[in-house]
C-alpha cells in the first residue's frame, strides 16, 4: 500500500483499479457517480482554488455538512496544498462553532445547506473569517457556492499544485477532530496524515472489501470511524455510496445491495427491535416459527460448534425466516462493522447466525480511531469483546484496569493543550484511553467500563454503570438509562422507554394509549419496568444491582446538551437536569 499522505489515495485508486462509480450520490431520485478520475480532477480543483484565495500550507478549513461527494472533495483539496480541514458536526450549538473557529484559528469554511449556512453566519460574527471564504455545497441565496470555487480552481495552474503536494510530509498534521466530551469545551485532537493511514494499514486484512464491493456511508464523515474507514474503502477501489437521511436507510440499502456498511449500535438495535416488532404481528405457524429462529439465533456463538442438530436448525432457520433479513438489507451484505458504544450481545449472535458478520470495533478519536475489531472470520471474532489487537498495535493493562495503547495512529496531541496532552500520553509513549478493560484468552480485547464514570456508593462498593446501563438496554423497551447512585446506598436508574415499543406493549396489555408524560406515571407501566429491572438485575451482586427508578417522558438529546454528537451521556448535565428526582429516589418516603 504506497499511501504516505491522504490524497495519495486517489492516485492509488487511479493506477490499480479506477472506478465508473468511486462515489455517488442520490440526486433528484437519481444515483449519481463520479469517476476515480473525476474525483482527483476536482479534489484539484479545490486545492486551485483555495490557493486563489490565499490558503495556504498550515491554515485550518472547516468543514460542516452530512455526508456527500463534496465533504471529500474538500477534504482532498484541502489536504493537498498542506492546509489542515477541521470537521464538524451539522447538530451542534452556534456557541461551540463559534468557540472551534476561534481556537482552530480556522480560514475558510465548507458547509452543506441553508440551516448550516445561517448558523455559521452567527458563528462568525466578529472573528477573522471572510464572507468571501465561506462556500456552500447546496446553491444558497447571499451565499458563494462550491461551483464557484471550482471556476476560480479552473483559472489555477495544475502545474503549480505539484509542488505544494510535494512539501506535504507523513507526519504534518491532517485534520484537527473536535471532540466533543461529557464535561467541558471541545477539544481538538491533532491527527497527521500517518496517524491515520497506519490505521488503515492496520485494519486492512480485518475488512473484506474488494474492487467488486459497494459499501453504503451513513456514519458522519466528521467522526474518525467513518473517515478512516472511508479512506480503507478507497485504498481497496471499493465504490462508496452516500445514504440520502438516516430515514431513508432501509430504502437505501435494497437500491445499492452493499457489500459493507459500518454503524453505531443504537441502528442496529432498531433494525432488530423493527423486525422483532413484526415477528409480534404474526399469528398462528408464522408467529412460532419466526420465534423459534429467533430464539436459535440467541444461542448462536462463533467460538462453538453446537452440533449436528443445532446446525441443521439453523439451516432451516436461514432458509424460512432469516433470508427475509438479509433481502432487507440488500441481500448482499458481507458484514457490518459496529463502533461508537458498546454492542449488545444479543444482536451479534443474531445476526451472525442469520448469516450477517457483525465486527465489533474499539477506539477513540485519538487513536485514529480503531484499536481492537473483531475478525471476519469465526475464529477471530468473540462475541461480548472487541475482538483482537489490529496490526501494530500495543495495548497493556494497567494496574487499576486502565487500557493503554501505543502505536503509530496515536495522536499528536490536543491542539493548544499541551498540559492535557502531557496527562494523556505518558513519558514512555503510552495513551491513557480512560477505559477499563481485560484480555479474554489472551486475546480477545474487553472493555469492561469507563474509568472515570465509575462511582462508590456510601457503602464503599464501585459501580461500573456502563456495563449495568448496557444490560438494562438489551430490553426494547429501554430506549435510553442513565445509573446513578453516587455516595448513595445503592444504585438507582433513569430510563426513557422506547416509546414506540411500549404503545405496542401497552396495546397487548390491556394499557390505554396515553401522552408520554402520562404512560411514565402509569401503575402497571412502572410496575412492568420495575419487574425488568429486577430481571436484568440478576446479572448482578448485590451492591450492584438497581433498587429504585424514576421513568422519564422525553428523550436525552444532542440539542437539548444531554448527549454528545456521538451519542454518549452527558451525566454531568443529566444529573443537573433531574436533581430532584434523582433525590427522590432516595428519600426514605419514596415509593420508587
Amino acid at each position: 500500500m504506497d499511501v504516505r499522505r491522504s490524497f495519495d489515495i486517489l492516485t492509488h485508486q487511479i493506477a490499480t483499479a479506477p472506478k465508473s462509480d468511486a462515489l455517488a450520490a442520490k440526486i433528484d431520485g437519481q444515483w449519481i457517480p463520479i469517476s476515480s478520475q473525476q474525483v482527483q480532477d476536482q479534489a484539484n480543483l479545490v486545492s486551485l482554488g483555495l490557493v486563489s484565495l490565499g490558503l495556504k500550507r498550515g491554515d485550518k478549513v472547516a468543514i460542516i455538512s452530512m455526508n456527500r461527494p463534496e465533504w471529500l472533495l474538500a477534504d482532498f483539496g484541502i489536504a493537498q496544498i498542506g492546509a489542515t480541514s477541521v470537521p464538524m458536526y451539522p447538530s451542534i450549538t452556534v456557541e461551540d462553532y463559534k468557540y472551534i473557529f476561534t481556537d482552530a484559528g480556522v480560514r475558510a469554511v465548507f458547509v452543506a445547506d441553508k440551516k448550516l449556512f445561517d448558523k455559521v453566519k452567527e458563528a462568525t460574527v466578529g472573528l477573522d473569517i471572510p464572507a468571501e471564504n465561506i462556500f456552500t455545497f447546496d446553491k444558497i441565496d447571499g451565499a458563494r457556492h462550491f461551483g464557484e470555487l471550482l471556476e476560480l480552481g479552473k483559472k489555477g495552474k495544475a502545474a503549480d499544485l505539484e509542488p505544494l503536494k510535494a512539501a506535504v510530509e507523513p507526519d504534518d498534521l491532517l485534520t484537527l477532530i473536535y471532540t466533543s466530551g461529557t464535561t467541558g469545551n471541545p477539544k481538538g485532537v491533532m491527527l497527521s496524515h500517518d496517524n491515520i493511514l497506519s490505521n488503515c494499514r492496520g485494519s486492512q486484512r480485518f475488512v473484506p472489501v474488494n474492487k467488486d464491493d459497494k459499501a453504503l456511508s451513513f456514519l458522519p464523515l466528521c467522526h474518525i470511524f467513518e473517515r478512516m474507514v472511508t479512506y480503507l474503502y478507497m485504498i481497496n477501489s471499493v465504490s462508496i455510496y452516500y445514504a440520502e437521511s438516516m430515514e431513508t436507510i432501509a430504502d437505501n440499502l435494497r437500491e445499492v445491495h452493499p457489500s459493507i456498511f459500518t454503524t453505531v449500535p443504537r441502528l442496529l438495535e432498531k433494525v432488530y427491535d423493527k423486525i422483532v416488532a413484526k415477528g409480534h404481528e404474526q399469528t398462528g405457524i408464522k408467529h412460532s416459527l419466526f420465534f423459534w429462529a429467533l430464539d436459535l439465533g440467541l444461542k448462536y456463538d462463533t467460538q462453538k460448534d453446537q452440533g449436528f442438530f443445532y446446525n441443521t436448525q439453523l439451516a432451516l432457520a436461514n432458509k424460512l425466516i432469516f433470508n427475509k433479513w438479509r433481502e432487507a438489507l440488500g441481500g448482499n451484505l458481507r458484514c457490518i462493522v459496529s463502533g461508537g458504544g458498546a454492542l449488545q450481545p444479543r444482536l451479534a449472535r443474531v445476526f451472525w447466525a442469520a448469516q450477517i458478520r457483525v465486527m465489533e470495533g474499539y477506539g477513540l478519536t485519538e487513536t485514529s480511531p480503531v484499536i481492537a475489531v473483531g475478525g471476519f472470520e469465526p475464529e477471530n471474532n468473540m462475541i461480548g469483546t472487541v475482538g483482537p489487537l489490529i496490526d501494530n498495535m500495543e495495548v497493556k493493562i494497567a494496574q487499576d484496569g486502565e487500557i493503554l495503547t501505543k502505536s503509530a495512529s496515536v495522536m499528536k496531541g490536543y491542539y493548544n493543550k499541551p498540559e492535557l496532552t502531557a496527562e494523556t500520553i505518558d513519558a514512555d509513549g503510552w495513551f491513557h484511553t480512560g477505559d477499563i478493560g481485560e484480555f479474554v484468552n489472551g486475546k480477545f480485547l474487553k472493555i469492561t467500563d469507563r474509568k472515570k464514570e465509575m462511582f462508590k456508593t456510601s457503602g464503599g462498593k464501585y459501580i461500573a454503570p456502563q456495563v449495568i446501563e448496557g444490560k438494562l438496554k438489551e430490553d426494547p423497551l429501554i430506549e435510553q438509562v442513565m445509573v446513578v447512585g453516587a455516595d448513595q446506598k445503592f444504585p438507582g436508574a433513569l430510563i426513557i422507554p422506547s416509546f414506540s415499543d411500549l404503545k405496542g406493549w401497552c396495546k397487548r396489555n390491556g394499557v390505554p394509549d396515553a401522552p408520554n408524560a402520562e404512560l411514565v406515571k402509569n401503575e402497571k407501566v412502572v410496575e412492568h419496568y420495575e419487574g425488568l429491572v429486577k430481571k436484568y438485575n440478576q446479572s448482578f451482586a448485590q451492591w450492584e444491582q438497581v433498587k429504585k427508578i424514576a421513568l422519564l417522558p422525553e428523550l436525552w438529546t444532542v440539542e437539548s446538551g444531554e448527549m454528545t454528537p456521538t451519542m454518549k451521556v452527558k451525566r454531568k448535565v443529566i444529573s443537573e437536569n433531574n436533581k430532584d428526582i434523582i433525590e427522590s429516589l432516595y428519600n426514605t418516603d419514596s415509593r420508587r
